[in-house]
């Protein structure tokens, strides 16, 4: 018997450079090509959804979900300023056509970090003029592909740049302290292992520090500045503000060409628990993560609640993970309980209905993943059952695949995915869920 409410949507997710494969146009590729990279490999073919999508999709369906979250990817759409391709719109509308005929409801993101690289070239995500850009390519989407979707999250984990900034600072402090303590090489890997596990996404601290001065150069080169403000750069608090007026453009023009469609945006979010002495500390975190992006979002049609784990504060910041935790390979600690409590936590604020856009865990032993959904999902039915209006639990992701700068090696996926014949093999996480 079903754990959710009739018309809940139970499902999962991907995003498209990290799935598809060849996204040529983007800012991504062109950061993975670079000599001094801070990638561990490029993404290439990725896991060729782009042409496999049908088949992934009927994977989905069968095992019984019915929703999968994708991306569509800008840097197809509009691969030059002011030029549309419509083959790649008659592509997405396949898959969007496909997802129906298997009676999927898509959730469809518009911007999953990955942007043009022509957008980069003009300023990026510091630029205002990205706002008309946005809101441009979205309202296009809209008018081409509006009737076949119902939810449409305008970008993915909006406030992923402030957080990233965050945790650039702390791993620079965190290295100098520890290279008072040991050598270099170590303390640097400690540290980077240390601070990656406290942000929500595939990041190389080390990696990207060591290569600083010599990616200025190769940036130069390649997108016409030293610093390319792309959506996932450390941003400045202007930049910030600069992601919620473009998902609120965004949203207007959306609305403009189709008034019916549900729209919002995704946040990453953490649990954010405070040790005794550290609730003031905790306090200005959740402000920073979460409480000021509520007058930007106050108005959607729901709210798209991202959460992998939780973060403890003390008095001094943020505290180590508690010895002898389990560890996913993101080094995230394993605690499916922090889903709840952020949904709860969001609801209060933001009295909006609330998808659960991703959750997940990346882990080799599948039996984990199983326990982390039961856990997980037993959360959001206790939310529900409190009154609060949970519309969807989207894991993340459907199949393993491409995480950012840690490569193919973080194993997410309901599915696995041979990379060098490409064949698909449902791991039983995701019977698991579609029994759901």
């Amino acid at each position: 018997m079903s754990r959710f409410p009739e018309g809940f949507l139970v499902g999962a997710a991907t995003a498209a450079h990290q799935v598809e494969g060849n996204n040529v146009n983007s800012d991504y590729w062109a950061m993975e090509q670079m000599q001094y990279t801070s990638f561990t490999e490029p993404s290439l073919a990725a896991v060729d959804h782009y042409h496999r999508y049908e088949g992934d999709i009927s994977m989905l369906a069968a095992a019984g979900l019915n929703s999968y979250r994708f991306s569509i990817e800008w840097a197809r759409i509009e691969p030059r300023e002011g030029e549309f391709d419509e083959r790649e719109v008659e592509h997405y509308r396949k898959v969007l056509e496909c997802c129906h005929a298997h009676k999927v409801e898509p959730v469809v993101t518009l911007l999953h970090f990955t942007s043009p690289k022509w957008l980069i070239e003009k300023g990026g995500w510091e630029e205002p003029q990205t706002i008309t850009y946005f809101a441009r390519y979205c309202r296009y989407v809209t008018q081409q592909l509006g009737s076949l979707m119902h939810y449409v999250c305008t970008i993915n984990e909006a406030n992923m740049g402030l957080q990233i900034a965050a945790i650039s600072a702390r791993f620079q402090v965190q290295m100098m302290a520890k290279m008072k303590q040991a050598q270099q090489g170590n303390a640097s890997e400690e540290a980077a292992k240390s601070t990656e596990g406290s942000v929500q996404v595939g990041l190389n601290m080390q990696k990207m520090m060591a290569n600083m001065e010599k990616q200025k150069a190769e940036n130069l080169e390649v997108f016409g500045t030293e610093t390319p403000q792309v959506f996932v750069s450390a941003r400045t608090p202007e930049g910030d503000i600069l992601a919620m007026k473009a998902h609120q453009a965004a949203k207007k023009a959306i609305k403009e060409v189709n008034p019916e469609l549900q729209v919002g945006l995704s946040l990453s979010l953490h649990d954010i628990q405070a040790k005794p002495g550290g609730e003031e500390v905790a306090a200005k975190e959740w402000e920073e993560e979460f409480l000021h992006y509520v007058p930007y979002i106050k108005d959607d049609d729901f709210f798209g609640l991202q959460n992998y784990t939780r973060s403890v504060y003390d008095e001094n910041g943020i505290c180590a993970t508690p010895e002898g935790a389990e560890l996913t390979q993101m080094d995230y600690e394993i605690y499916p309980q922090a889903l709840a409590a952020c949904i709860r936590k969001a609801y209060a604020l933001l009295q909006l209905p609330i998808m659960v856009t991703e959750n997940g865990i990346a882990v080799s032993d599948d039996e984990k993943r199983v326990r982390f959904i039961d856990e997980a999902t037993k959360g959001v039915c206790d939310c529900i059952a409190e009154g609060i209006p949970v519309t969807g639990y989207l894991y993340w992701s459907l199949m393993d695949n491409f995480e950012w700068q840690k490569g193919y090696s973080m194993t997410f996926g309901l599915i696995e995915v041979d990379r060098t014949t490409m064949a698909r093999s449902a791991k039983p996480s995701l019977a698991y869920l579609g029994g759901l």
